[in-house]
């Protein structure tokens, strides 16, 4: 049997500033963005460049109960984990693009890591893995 997470839906307010987030300040590519007429809205899903692994459905809210999920889908802890093979070029780069870190990058046995925040406030690990990590690439 093999299986695999494909999508990890993100609650987001408007899919026009979310799309010109992800593209433009965190460099993911623009997988799909197909309007659905039966259900009015947009199937929008970004990943990060040169990417096979989990994307996201950027998913806007459609409900007042939804809309307070925004920006807070896990109650404050880090939400979504961006894999890099080369911490410091994107640190860098997310840093000249005016991401907001909210913890300095800190070297660890598994790794490099450093907290970001997202356009809504969602917190995101950038993270390189060591070479010995058993899910680094080999």
């Amino acid at each position: 049997m093999r299986q695999s997470i494909i999508h990890v839906a993100l609650v987001v307010r408007d899919y026009e500033e979310a799309i010109d987030f992800y593209t433009k300040k965190l460099n993911f590519e623009l997988i799909e963005d197909t309007y659905i007429q039966e259900q009015d809205k947009r199937w929008v899903v970004v990943a990060p460049p040169n990417s096979h692994g989990t994307s996201i459905l950027l998913a806007k809210a459609s409900k007042e109960k939804q809309k307070d999920f925004i920006g807070n889908q896990t109650g404050g802890r880090v939400f979504l984990f961006l894999s890099t093979d080369d911490f410091w070029r994107d640190y860098n780069d997310m840093i000249a693009k005016g991401i907001e870190f909210l913890r300095q990058p800190q070297e660890h046995e598994y790794g490099t890591v450093a907290v970001f925040k997202d356009l809504y406030g969602n917190l995101w690990d950038l993270l390189e893995l060591s070479k010995e990590h058993p899910l680094a690439k080999k």
